[in-house]
């Protein structure tokens, strides 16, 4: 496989350490403009599985993030330093973030000692932080806007209500919504 886009607008390549199944869409590789991963199969595309305009991969050097067979991102934010993954059939909108990593503390003092740190970096970059991986299970739907954090789970058949911010884990076959999100009711199977 070419790791050039013959449709892409933009002029970049897919990382080599990207697995992409032959039948998988990426509409453009702008969509790695922020991928560090160093790791075997840092983003691995399952059968049929696409990515579209405004999905960026945010992984860092040792992150991995997968998309199950004919899982649909739409224009998410994934920052992955450890583990993210999609399941089977999934559907992410647009503007949603999925994130297993702070990349932060969350207290003020400490999270200025590490701004003022960074600045004496190169690359500018943050680390150091622990992440925690986010699945997000087979047959979900996650609407536009939501932000998923670190070490939460989707379970299967699940929907996230669009603005959502879900800080727990969600059981299969629930809807989830607000900020923060709760159990609005359950989907039959």
């Amino acid at each position: 496989m070419t790791r050039r886009l013959e449709w892409d607008w933009y002029s970049g390549t897919l990382p080599e350490n990207v697995i992409v199944d032959e039948t998988a869409y990426i509409e453009t590789s702008f969509s790695f403009l922020l991928y560090r991963s160093e790791v075997h199969g840092g983003v691995t595309y399952g059968h049929g599985a696409s990515t579209y305009l405004g999905t960026m991969f945010d992984v860092g050097p040792t992150g991995r993030v997968s998309l199950g067979d004919y899982a649909l991102v739409h224009g998410a934010r994934i920052i992955c330093d450890a583990r993210v993954e999609i399941g089977d059939f999934a559907l992410i909108s647009w503007n949603v973030v999925i994130m297993d990593n702070y990349r932060l503390p969350l207290s003020g003092d400490d999270r200025r000692r590490q701004l003022m740190k960074v600045a004496e970096r190169s690359p500018r970059v943050l680390s150091g932080f622990r992440p925690e991986p986010v699945i997000i299970g087979p047959n979900t739907w996650i609407g536009f806007g939501a932000c998923i954090l670190p070490g939460v789970h989707i379970g299967e058949g699940s929907v996230v209500g669009a603005k959502s911010v879900v800080r727990e884990s969600v059981p299969p076959y629930k809807v989830a919504v607000g900020n923060p999100a709760r159990i609005l009711r359950s989907i039959n199977g």
